[in-house]
């Protein structure tokens, strides 16, 4: 099978068989939707829990909070898990957890069981990032690459699928009515995973590095605590710099760990390449944009007429603002896998934050009426489906099939603590918008907060063409290669194969014995080199094989034997992606 030429190379893809069962995608796609929803219940149910267990609004928001805390500090260590073996049960053990704290929810006990519960449904939003690695290892790649960006998205409007559903049963059975929901639904998606879920591919090791999930643990606690506590920073301030400088620390011995760990919980080198740490820069200050106006809209919406604007909604009717959210962001999902044949991720990426910017502009110039707020918020739906769907692409570009899970559970983390600081900013500026003695402030605290969400889109969208500019210097980031024996650059018109394999030696061997003598026969030569990236700036440090041809026909020759078929059965989840073959250009 013949592909389509990457900036002007030729380019061959060998297909690689992989089971696909018939399920699997609305299995993958249900259960992300449904984490996500049950994740975001606490956000229309916190007067509604204030009232019924008699706490004050501060502690009923830690409903919201401790959910979104266990999931920043699951999701890094379940990414690592489901990189693994065991990445089935892993995905079955986590949504038993996620129905035994609805259970939780829905049972007569005290607050101190509710938020309990709340844990550990906050425990499910980092299966996200597995329902991805499951696509991308038994899905073909164009098919597996839409599903990857549809989850994306999907993981998004939960939040706007399970508000006005929540807010509607709260208001009709109470909030243990609210919370039964979520029970039925995880209930549901742990019955759907025992039936469709596959094994993951055999020959995989996964370790969880402890010290380093518990550092990291207390890091991302002190940062979630200091985005949600916008008090301590007004009344506390020296306080708050203080636990934030122990965030910083804990978050640089975290790393210091992962880097010199065999095992590392994340793989910072990976997360060091250019690609990667421009997405996830993105995704963070893009974040901080997204749920800024999100907040925004629906605080908005919600105030009463005598604060001077605002539509006094209920919570339900202001649930219902979310639809075109929902609506419009899964649009933006369908239609990017379709657009991305033609515009490079990065340019997504780009577009989408200047959408989102849009939604800000909307909401700063024209809020007077209903329908203006549906539409800016149709606007954010639409940019934040677009990025969301765009941006596994670029990460995942540069990222072994392997590595799938934990490199899009680091970016999820990314994404949490940025949505985190877009509420507690949105927080902080209407709040110093409140004149002594208002309740609410004033309307023009809200155009203020509008134009700092237009500054964090513009950050964006700039590093998101920076990164496109990086993509497009490069055009492939298998074209530059270095020999693996004197490091340096290939030679123009050599033909190399670069892929990456597990570091099993038994499997390697047998890919040896196997693949050497279809590749001399092919008129090549196959080299295998460990610890050291073959791959220019890859990023991961993993045992590679690069075979060199001296022409494109030798290549192919090898490539279609039989022999050479054998080998990748033995090299089992070896290959990062379909084959390429590409001519060195240096």
């Amino acid at each position: 099978m013949t592909g389509q030429p990457v900036g002007g190379v030729a380019v061959k893809a060998f297909p690689v068989a992989r089971p696909e069962a018939r399920l699997l995608v609305p299995a993958l796609m249900f259960i992300a939707l449904v984490v996500a929803a049950v994740a975001s219940l606490g956000t229309p149910l916190i007067t509604s829990v204030a009232t019924s267990f008699h706490v004050s609004l501060g502690s009923a928001q830690w409903t919201l909070t401790v959910a979104l805390l266990s999931g920043a500090v699951a999701t890094p260590v379940l990414g690592r898990l489901g990189a693994g073996p065991h990445r089935r049960a892993t995905i079955l053990a986590t949504l038993a957890v996620v129905v035994a704290g609805s259970a939780l929810t829905v049972l007569p006990l005290p607050f101190a069981w509710l938020l309990a519960g709340r844990a550990a449904q906050g425990v499910g939003l980092g299966l996200t990032a597995l329902m991805m690695g499951v696509a991308r290892d038994h899905l073909p790649e164009e098919r597996g690459a839409a599903v990857i960006a549809l989850i994306s998205v999907v993981s998004i409007i939960g939040a706007g699928v399970g508000y006005p559903l929540a807010a509607l049963l709260a208001e009709l059975g109470g909030v243990r009515a609210a919370y039964g929901l979520g029970l039925v639904v995880t209930a549901a998606a742990l019955l759907t995973a025992w039936r469709s879920m596959p094994e993951a591919p055999e020959g995989r090791s996964a370790h969880v590095d402890v010290a380093g999930a518990v550092v990291l643990a207390a890091a991302l606690l002190l940062v979630l605590f200091l985005a949600g506590e916008r008090n301590l920073w007004s009344r506390h301030l020296a306080v708050a710099a203080g636990l934030a400088v122990v965030a910083v620390v804990l978050l640089c011995v975290w790393a210091v760990i992962e880097l010199r760990g065999t095992t590392p919980l994340v793989d910072v080198r990976a997360v060091r390449h250019p690609a990667v740490a421009g997405a996830n820069l993105a995704m963070f200050v893009g974040g901080i944009g997204m749920y800024l106006l999100l907040t925004l809209i629906t605080r908005y919406a919600q105030t009463p007429h005598g604060a001077g604007y605002g539509f006094g909604l209920t919570t339900f009717v202001a649930g219902l603002v979310l639809i075109p959210f929902s609506v419009l962001g899964f649009v933006a999902g369908k239609l990017t896998p379709r657009v991305r044949t033609r515009i490079a991720d990065p340019l997504l990426l780009a577009g989408s934050a200047v959408v989102v910017g849009g939604g800000f502009a909307l909401f700063a110039a024209a809020r007077s009426d209903l329908a203006e707020l549906f539409a800016a918020m149709g606007v954010l739906g639409f940019g934040v489906g677009g990025f969301s769907a765009a941006m596994p692409g670029v990460i995942l570009a540069v990222t072994p099939k392997s590595e799938t899970s934990s490199a899009m559970s680091f970016n999820y983390v990314v994404r949490s603590v940025g949505y985190s600081l877009g509420s507690a900013i949105g927080g902080l500026i209407l709040a110093a918008g409140t004149g002594p003695g208002h309740l609410f402030p004033d309307d023009s605290a809200y155009t203020t907060a509008a134009l700092v969400g237009i500054g964090a889109m513009a950050i964006t969208t700039l590093t998101s063409l920076a990164l496109a500019r990086r993509r497009s210097s490069e055009t492939n980031p298998y074209v530059r290669c270095t020999h693996p024996n004197t490091g340096d650059s290939m030679p123009k018109g050599y033909w190399v194969s670069v892929y990456r394999t597990i570091s099993d030696p038994e499997k390697l061997a047998a890919y040896n014995k196997l693949a050497a003598p279809a590749v001399q026969a092919g008129g090549g030569r196959t080299f295998v080199r460990g610890g050291r990236v073959v791959a220019h700036d890859a990023g991961i440090a993993e045992r590679t094989v690069l075979v060199e041809f001296d022409s494109f026909e030798q290549a192919v020759a090898a490539h279609e034997s039989a022999a050479y078929q054998e080998a990748l059965v033995a090299l089992s989840d070896g290959v990062e992606r379909d084959f390429r073959i590409v001519e060195g250009i240096d």
